[in-house]
């Protein structure tokens, strides 16, 4: 009977944990989370106004491409490896390897937008968690200062990733959620921009599903030498934006 009564606490506790692991991943991965992403379009606003897209077609195309080759996949596998370096013993373990990550990020932002965005992003995100969890206020002394702590600027992949490890968030479910996240927040501009009508966004979201899913599966298996992008296309539509006459989102 005590075994059973053991049993059966411990599968409750699973249980639960699950649970509150699930609505944290929903917390952090809701579009209501305070980090500004409603305000960025990562060149959208200015290939909308190129005419480059024009219709939910166009940009379910671009977004595909971006899921396939470009900056989301990237960024959905640093992050990853944010989670797994943070994920890894006691709290504080690998920061090393999270501030090399942060700073190899930074270095693949080609233009001052994107790499603003980011940091303004993650610096939100970083300021949220140090006042949601006691293992991220906690890196406030000591070894994180040293390599950076509150002067450092966090991209929001990373911070995302370490968001994720510490509240037990399963990583394959994380990087689906964080790709979500990105796909919702760009097409919530598109609906804006060319426009579409809500329902129209909805369906598009949906039809995102099997690339997300795809890119997923991909991304949990890249080694370290196969991190690569092809954002010239992003790039360009991101220098050009800083130079539109009138726009509506920061990037």
């Amino acid at each position: 009977m005590l075994i059973l009564l053991k049993v059966s606490t411990q599968i409750f506790i699973n249980i639960a944990m699950n649970d509150l692991a699930l609505l944290s991943l929903l917390q952090l991965a809701s579009p209501a989370l305070p980090v500004g992403a409603y305000s960025y379009s990562e060149g959208l606003e200015s290939l909308v106004d190129t005419g480059i897209i024009k219709d939910a077609e166009t940009l379910h195309h671009w977004l595909t491409q971006e899921l396939t080759h470009g900056v989301a996949k990237l960024e959905a596998a640093v992050m990853l490896r944010a989670y797994q370096s943070f994920a890894q013993g006691s709290v504080g373990q690998d920061l090393e390897k999270i501030m090399y990550w942060n700073s190899w990020l930074t270095a693949t932002k080609e233009t001052e937008e994107l790499r603003s965005q980011s940091w303004q992003m993650g610096n939100s995100l970083m300021l949220l968690l140090k006042e949601l969890s006691p293992e991220i206020r906690d890196l406030g002394a000591g070894n994180f200062v040293s390599l950076g702590g509150d002067q450092a600027q966090w991209n929001y992949a990373i911070a995302f990733g370490m968001a994720a490890a510490t509240w037990q968030i399963d990583s394959h479910t994380t990087t689906l959620a964080y790709l979500q996240s990105w796909a919702t927040n760009l097409i919530s501009a598109g609906v804006k921009l060319i426009p579409l009508g809500q329902t129209a966004g909805q369906k598009l979201l949906r039809s995102m599903g099997d690339p997300i899913a795809t890119t997923t599966e991909v991304v949990m298996d890249l080694r370290d030498e196969e991190l690569a992008t092809c954002g010239w296309g992003l790039a360009i539509a991101s220098l050009s934006h800083a130079h539109q006459y009138s726009r509506l989102f920061r990037s």
